[in-house]
């Protein structure tokens, strides 16, 4: 079996995307449980400044190679607004896209330390996850590129992706979307380029390293008795979600309100798949998820819920519930009884766990050699945040080979000026 991993290092969460567009959970995963189900309108994330316009580029001489992006000045004082702090290839990382990154990996780092670290393990863990801000955004380019070079088109995943972003607001249309983006300081054109670029990286990692992972059955199979101790699990049931919200509704359009998540019920009886109805009409933040909700232990509930579902068999469903927000139906989804679980209710997992396995080393040298045949440089003070250790990155010019013979490497600084290899 072969699953395509998202890696939190090389895609950085999209700003006014980061609850709405997740990779949907499967239950047999057993991500940590979650609170409650609240019930909540998607929230946009904190807007980011709008790229500022680039001035017009003085005609140059053609070449076969895309022309290089440059830093941006102030023409009016000859100052420059945007500094460049690495080049890939034909592309550059400016200061500002680095300080987003560092910005986002200490969000990161709290999200995850929240309510279990002290305030030294948090700070140890926004530093150990800035570290590699720099290496992150120059692997996400690089990845980019090699997409583009490949002829991978995303075009098609990028409309779907904006659409579910456009049902998870409760926007009419793109149009309205584009208003969304543009009123929280955001340029749409560098949102959607942002977004393809992600999509493309996705892709690339996908046929270039996880394609050529296969973990199969009789490898899971032999890792499951090898740590059945592992898979001794509470009593749990993984739980998705339709949610209707009535707030700020009137009395009249409540009424119409509860007709339609009845509706959805009966369909739902009727044969149609939960996950699919809700993707489609819940108003919950995990609507993009097909309203999957996590695995929830006895006591992580609240009462009312926890009576009615840990009676339920996989695939039943509550009556509309309703609540301070509106209604609510949800469905179990799997359960695991308590004690050692059967393979057949963990296999996703090992599968899972497997895949990483091989997938991260994989990955790493698929990215080393996407260096050693890229053109990198780094502005001196930025080496040791770049790459792996503290070595800086050792790059070779993107001028193609003439002869069979491989030539020597050599690193570059920004602007031009080399160093010599250093002494292992």
């Amino acid at each position: 079996m072969k699953k395509t991993a998202l890696f939190a290092g090389l895609l950085i969460a999209w700003p006014f995307l980061a609850e709405n567009l997740s990779a949907q959970n499967q239950p047999a995963q057993n991500p940590p449980p979650a609170a409650s189900p609240k019930l909540e309108q998607p929230q946009m994330a904190a807007p980011e400044p709008e790229d500022e316009k680039k001035p017009e580029k003085k005609p140059e001489k053609k070449t076969d190679a895309p022309a290089p992006k440059v830093a941006r000045t102030a023409e009016s004082e000859g100052k420059v607004v945007e500094e460049i702090i690495a080049r890939v290839n034909n592309d550059i990382i400016t200061k500002s896209e680095y300080e987003k990154a560092r910005a986002q990996a200490e969000e990161d780092a709290r999200q995850d330390c929240s309510g279990r670290c002290t305030s030294e393990q948090l700070q140890a863990a926004i530093e150990d996850r800035q570290k590699g801000s720099l290496r992150d955004l120059i692997d996400q380019s690089l990845l980019a590129q090699r997409g583009k070079d490949m002829g991978i088109s995303v075009e098609t995943e990028l409309v779907k992706k904006l659409d579910e972003l456009r049902i998870a607001n409760k926007l009419k249309d793109m149009d309205e979307l584009e208003k969304a983006v543009t009123s929280q300081g955001m340029n749409w054109d560098d949102f959607r380029g942002n977004m393809r670029n992600r999509l493309l990286t996705q892709a690339v990692i996908g046929k270039e390293v996880g394609s050529h992972i296969t973990i199969t059955h009789e490898e899971a199979l032999k890792y499951y008795d090898a740590h059945k101790s592992e898979f001794v699990k509470p009593e749990q049931v993984a739980l998705r979600s339709i949610e209707i919200h009535t707030d700020g509704k009137t009395p009249a359009e409540i009424v119409e309100l509860r007709k339609k998540i009845d509706g959805l019920v009966k369909r739902v009886q009727d044969g149609e798949d939960f996950g699919e109805l809700a993707k489609r009409f819940s108003d919950g933040s995990t609507a993009s998820q097909n309203g999957y909700l996590g695995i929830y232990k006895r006591g992580e509930l609240s009462k009312e819920f926890e009576a009615k579902v840990f009676v339920m068999k996989k695939r039943e469903m509550t009556d509309v519930i309703e609540t301070k927000q509106g209604f609510l139906v949800l469905q179990v989804l799997e359960r695991y009884e308590e004690g050692e679980q059967p393979y057949e209710k963990v296999e996703n997992e090992i599968m899972d766990h497997l895949y990483s396995q091989g997938m991260d080393p994989a990955l790493r040298e698929y990215l080393k050699t996407l260096r050693e045949q890229s053109y990198v440089v780094i502005k001196p003070g930025y080496q040791e945040m770049a790459g792996s250790g503290n070595s800086e990155i050792q790059e070779v010019s993107t001028t193609p080979e003439t002869s069979k013979e491989k030539k020597a490497r050599k690193k570059y600084l920004l602007f031009g000026k080399t160093t010599a290899e250093p002494k292992s």
